[in-house]
């Protein structure tokens, strides 16, 4: 195993790498370079005398790459590492870290067209099933999760069942950030973390960007999609798609931490007016 002291950190920050990841593979990561852009900048932050920890502010002073995975072409895939934070104290923060970075979460409206404008009547939220392997899961109620391509559309698995199913390609012309309306860009603390909601902070960085799509369709159309997407697999198939009434989201999704997020946010949003 090899090491090297992180560029351009004070103090000097030690990073101990695995057999199978070099020193430029795990510096152009980018999960890596926000998470540790993130730490380092909120670190900065205890010089501020009102800081809770300024008397005894904590520093990242070591990195053990604990293993690696690696996806398609050796490109990184996900870490886990462990970092040393502490004070001069000798007392320690939790430091076991998976990067994985962000992914995108998306709440897709639909509402028959014959009611009236502007109103929460008979809206439907698509929701897919699928097998989640961390979670013990072969068919998890969910909020689709993807990624937007570089075309700015809606891209992964859950995007080509949508298209496939219903034949809707959702633009990023059409979506309405909730979180970037509900979160500030930065916290009264000062801190600068990404403006989405982070599903398991105590362990993992993977922070998520939700969403919002709406869209009118003909009611023989949505009564169409209703009687076909009833998240009843044929044999097979990996991820199948269900129609959730908006009003039964916190139901059906609950285990789902994109879907109870997006339910908040919706309602929150509304509530004030921004959406």
């Amino acid at each position: 195993m090899s090491s090297f002291i992180l560029p351009k950190i004070t103090p000097e920050v030690s990073v101990h790498l695995t057999e199978d990841l070099g020193k430029d593979q795990l510096l152009s990561f980018p999960a890596f370079q926000n998470w540790l852009s993130t730490l380092h900048n909120s670190l900065s932050l205890q010089n501020n005398k009102d800081h809770t920890f300024n008397s005894a502010p904590y520093k990242l002073r070591k990195i053990d790459i604990q293993s690696v995975d690696f996806f398609g072409g050796g490109r990184v895939g996900f870490i886990k590492l462990k970092a040393e934070v502490s004070n001069d104290h000798g007392e320690k923060l939790p430091g076991s870290v998976f990067l994985r970075g962000g992914s995108v979460g998306m709440m897709l409206i639909l509402q028959p067209d014959d009611t009236p404008e502007n109103s929460e009547n008979e809206k439907q939220v698509i929701l897919t099933l699928q097998p989640r392997i961390p979670a013990g899961s072969l068919s998890l109620a969910e909020l689709p999760a993807g990624m937007l391509d570089d075309s700015g559309t809606f891209a992964g698995g859950a995007a080509k069942e949508i298209e496939e199913e219903t034949g809707l390609k959702i633009a990023e012309n059409e979506l309405t950030d909730l979180t970037s309306l509900g979160l500030p860009a930065e916290d009264e603390n000062g801190e600068h973390l990404q403006r989405a909601f982070y599903p398991s902070a105590g362990g993992c960085d993977e922070f998520v960007p939700l969403f919002l799509w709406q869209k009118r369709v003909p009611r023989d159309t949505l009564q169409q999609w209703q009687g076909k997407l009833t998240g009843l697999r044929e044999h097979g198939e990996k991820i199948t798609l269900m129609l959730c009434p908006l009003d039964k989201l916190w139901k059906y999704g609950g285990r789902d931490s994109k879907a109870l997020a997006g339910y908040a946010l919706y309602h929150g949003l509304k509530s004030e007016g921004k959406i």
